[in-house]
């Protein structure tokens, strides 16, 4: 397949960025090139660039991108993290962001058998050494080396990682290891591929906690994207009795829809929890599962801990502000275990792929809200005021 991309004019020596204004100049036609919404400054706008497309490594593979998701802390991420987790690295900048991203195999390298042109893959951003003790004991999050492509890293080798894989879904093409490619179900488009991430998060997490039939879930910050997730993955797995605790009555109401004989509401009225979440499950429920963004209190998470059974499971994978007190005490007495989620493997993407293959997971509960590459900083701006789990915000590229 030939690869090309279109030639911007260029005045006094520099490119001209694109804008909808140039898109009427093109004059011509440069192989080898793509367009790619770029970060040139912490805190400032995304810009549509015209860069060189990606090399192709020997295991790896060149996706053109259909769809990459848009999630509301990517804001947080390119204005803030500098300054709030200096020891989470960014990618040099000029960079290309863009979690979970979808698309088709365009070119292949070398020793990659496992994909051909024309596949249609979802790409995992969490990029690993793949040589490591973790890594080839199949747990690529452990890795000392690990990192979000296109988003940022856990350790000061995040950066040797970044300068291989410089692109990510806010471009055109990408380069990915051909490790960390799913084959996407026939009947999954891109678009709800984006929410992959979210799901997968939340599938990794719930396989932690090792639920039986006639064990309690706590889904804490259900009606987000990441505890919508969290509720279908549940629901997919087999778990009987599922507690979905939010603010929002309407969206708990949907939820409990989804399977009425399973699944009760919870709505959260204040920050303590514990004693409502004992009277719905006498005894404690088994295990929580902690959605918890940013702006939700610490507090909360605390007084669900307190609503835990003997033995019972917390499991993070969200973050809510300012850290989380625990009294070592109860843990100890009763036999609790607080377990941090990172993310999800490659394995367990094909996993969440078998159940949705299988029409166990329903993924048809997100109504899209489709941005083109140049309205990226529009759509990082409507997230915020309209960040609603049920939302699917996704960047389309032509």
């Amino acid at each position: 397949m030939e690869l090309w991309s279109i030639c911007w004019p260029y005045l006094n020596g520099f490119q001209t960025p694109y804008s909808p204004d140039n898109e009427k100049k093109r004059v011509c036609f440069m192989p080898g090139t793509m367009l790619a919404a770029r970060l040139h400054e912490v805190g400032g706008k995304f810009t549509v660039d015209e860069i060189p497309l990606p090399d192709v490594g020997e295991h790896d593979v060149l996706i053109k991108t259909a769809a990459c998701g848009v999630i509301p802390n990517l804001r947080n991420v390119v204005t803030n993290f500098p300054e709030w987790y200096p020891f989470l690295p960014l990618p040099e900048l000029p960079a290309v962001f863009g979690l979970d991203a979808a698309g088709t195999v365009v070119s292949v390298g070398r020793s990659v058998k496992d994909f051909k042109e024309g596949d249609r893959v979802y790409v995992n951003p969490g990029l690993s050494c793949g040589n490591c003790k973790q890594c080839l004991a199949g747990l690529p999050t452990r890795c000392a080396s690990y990192t979000f492509m296109g988003y940022f890293g856990f350790s000061p080798s995040s950066s040797d990682v970044f300068r291989e894989y410089r692109h990510a879904g806010y471009a055109q093409y990408l380069r990915a290891p051909a490790r960390n490619l799913i084959t996407l179900a026939d009947e999954l488009p891109f678009e709800v591929a984006t929410r992959l991430g979210y799901l997968g998060t939340a599938y990794s997490a719930l396989k932690k906690l090792e639920l039986t039939p006639g064990q309690s879930l706590l889904v804490l910050g259900a009606s987000g994207t990441l505890g919508i997730g969290a509720t279908l993955a549940a629901l997919a797995m087999g778990v009987t009795d599922i507690i979905v605790a939010a603010r929002d009555r309407t969206a708990l109401e949907r939820l409990r829809q989804l399977a009425p004989k399973r699944i009760r509401s919870l709505q959260i009225m204040s920050t303590d929890l514990h004693a409502s979440i004992r009277e719905m499950a006498p005894g404690g429920v088994h295990a929580v599962v902690d959605t918890l963004g940013a702006k939700a209190p610490a507090e909360l998470s605390v007084s669900a801990m307190n609503a835990v059974t003997s033995g019972g499971k917390i499991v993070q994978i969200g973050g809510v502000s300012g850290p989380i007190p625990i009294d070592p005490h109860p843990f100890m007495c009763t036999q609790l275990h607080y377990i941090g989620s990172l993310w999800f493997t490659t394995a367990e993407a094909q996993e969440l792929m078998a159940l949705i293959r299988a029409g166990l997971l329903d993924t048809s509960q997100w109504a899209p809200r489709p941005y083109t590459l140049d309205k990226l900083n529009q759509a990082l701006e409507d997230i915020q005021t309209d960040a609603s789990g049920f939302l699917n915000y996704h960047i389309v590229h032509a």
